[in-house]
């Protein structure tokens, strides 16, 4: 049963209209050359859980939901045909100290940043030269 917030009225002819509606993102899928090596390096220099069969997710208070973020050959038909690209932007708690953790491992990162009024923004790169997004959002 469809919830009363997603129910309104059809500016045209003044119908009820129930619709259904995308209430967040399930998951994030990447081609890989090395679909278990790149699922590691995000575990291991972004701390996310690593989940049975490969797949890594956020799954509690923090994440506010669960988000699958999963990795697949650069052969699959998961994505349909062509290349299709994607750059992934992580929530992280604190910008500043996850850079200097970065740095250390010797991530590549961007020396770019971007202070805009919902949140601070740097770039790095994954072993597969995947550029990633990193967004530390201002406080409540």
């Amino acid at each position: 049963m469809l919830k009363a917030e997603n129910r309104e009225l059809n500016a045209y002819n003044k119908e009820l209209i129930v619709m259904a509606k995308a209430v967040g993102v399930g998951g994030v899928f990447l081609k890989a050359r090395d679909p278990q090596a790149l699922a590691r390096w995000y575990a291991e220099n972004l701390g996310i859980p690593a989940q049975d069969g490969g797949s890594l997710a956020f799954d509690g208070s923090e994440s506010v939901g669960m988000t699958v973020f999963a990795h697949f050959p650069l052969d699959t038909k998961y994505f349909g045909e062509g290349g299709q690209q994607v750059m992934v932007n992580f929530r992280v708690d604190d910008l500043d100290a996850l850079l200097e953790q970065l740095a250390r491992a010797g991530v590549r990162i961007d020396p770019k940043r971007d202070d805009a009024p919902y949140g601070r923004f740097a770039w790095i790169w994954d072993p597969e030269g995947n550029r990633v997004e990193l967004w530390q959002p201002l406080p409540a």
